[in-house]
């Protein structure tokens, strides 16, 4: 049954929301103050046509926009969509009882993402889609462009269609993770299973016809034609297989520079769920570093990068599940200042071990709202005060956000 619904407010995840005496009625692709024609299931609605469009509405700038499910809100006006992400930070700390201030939304979008990973599959009829998940649905929207995606990432779309279709039939989706690095693209397939010598053959040739610099299955090394590496500071980082980069270069740039101006003039620094250093090897260059993460790989890549880097204070690098083995108070006394930058499941165990601790200064960046608030509240009960937070858009046209929150003793 089609129905005409007028749009309300926009939701956490981007869409027009309409509240109604049975609940909130969710329209992806709906603005505010708009009429639309819908159908569906009762909580969420199919928008099938516009009868009154809000002034808000804009064009999108990629054609696959409503049927991909990469962007939410190429549909509207800039301006409006910045103060809703901005918005998304202040009303997730107030409900927390975090009454601290906001800082205007940094667009770290710069030239646009720097890693993607896409899916492949062949339909029963044995087509081949290559491209990203389809709107909240498992379906694959095959695509030959996205504009989201950096210059940088320039062929990346051609040759994972390319590495599908070496690898033939798939009953499950194929990944192909693709990072741009200085030494050219960065890719990492998952899901095709052990591959005979054949097909290793095949992709080594598309390697040298894509210009790839490294190709590897599950991480396992199928042919590398130069390094992978990337600048981050002083020092140059080759890339372990499938590793850990912020989305834009951009997004890394404006962390790190929010991170050191919060350290400031500290001493030393710990630097935990650090990765493969893109804020240890800044920090490095005024303070001693103490870095940590549980992936050992990454941590032994930021150890190579130290050995080539000039002009760098010591870093002392270790492997260490920071969930289960979180540093305590105690080993934290000569700390001035912690860094940490959890998964999006955030860092609880730590939050709790560093709540205990004397270290005057913490800075908390997170990627996802829900778990920064709990684990700062977590702080702020046992004696900090959040003095700022920062978002930093590095994720256009979505509902995520970064944050960068500063506590103090």
């Amino acid at each position: 049954m089609i129905e005409h619904l007028t749009i309300s407010r926009i939701g956490q995840r981007g869409d027009g929301v309409v509240d109604t005496a049975a609940g909130a009625v969710f329209v992806p692709c709906a603005l505010v103050v708009e009429v639309d024609a819908v159908k569906g299931h009762p909580d969420r609605r199919q928008l099938l046509r516009i009868e009154t469009p809000s002034p808000e509405r804009i064009e999108p700038i990629c054609p696959h926009f409503g049927i991909c499910g990469g962007c939410q809100t190429q549909h509207w006006d800039f301006a409006r969509y910045r103060n809703w992400k901005h918005g998304l930070v202040v009303a997730a700390l107030l409900q927390a009882g975090l009454d601290t201030p906001v800082h205007d939304l940094i667009d770290a979008h710069g030239k646009g993402r720097r890693r993607a990973t896409f899916h492949a599959r062949r339909s029963q009829m044995d087509v081949l889609a290559v491209g990203f998940a389809a709107f909240r649905a498992h379906d694959i929207i095959a695509i030959d462009q996205c504009p989201v995606l950096a210059p940088t990432l320039d062929g990346a779309i051609r040759a994972a269609w390319a590495l599908a279709e070496a690898l033939g039939s798939t009953a499950k989706p194929l990944d192909i993770q693709v990072t741009a690095t200085e030494g050219g693209l960065d890719v990492d397939v998952r899901g095709s299973g052990p591959l005979p010598s054949k097909r290793a053959g095949a992709l080594a040739r598309i390697a040298d016809a894509h210009q790839l610099a490294r190709i590897t299955r599950h991480g396992e090394m199928i042919i590398q034609r130069t390094a992978p590496a990337v600048r981050m500071g002083k020092a140059m980082v080759t890339l372990p297989p499938g590793s850990f980069l912020q989305a834009t270069e951009e997004g890394e740039a404006v962390l790190a520079r929010l991170i050191c101006e919060h350290v400031g003039k500290s001493k030393s620094v710990a630097d935990l769920f650090c990765g493969v250093g893109p804020f240890a090897l800044r920090l490095a260059e005024r303070a001693r570093v103490l870095a940590a993460d549980s992936d050992a790989v990454a941590v032994t890549a930021l150890r190579e990068a130290v050995k080539t880097a000039s002009g760098l204070k010591p870093i002392a690098a270790e492997a260490r599940d920071l969930f289960r083995r979180p540093f305590v108070p105690q080993e934290l006394k000569a700390i001035d200042a912690v860094v940490f930058d959890p998964p999006r499941q955030g860092a609880e165990a730590q939050a709790r071990q560093l709540a205990a601790s004397k270290v005057p200064l913490v800075i908390a960046v997170s990627c996802n709202v829900a778990t920064f608030v709990r684990d700062a509240r977590l702080l702020v009960d046992g004696g900090y005060r959040l003095t700022s937070v920062t978002p930093v858009d590095q994720f256009r046209y979505s509902a995520h956000v970064e944050l960068v929150g500063r506590f103090e003793r």
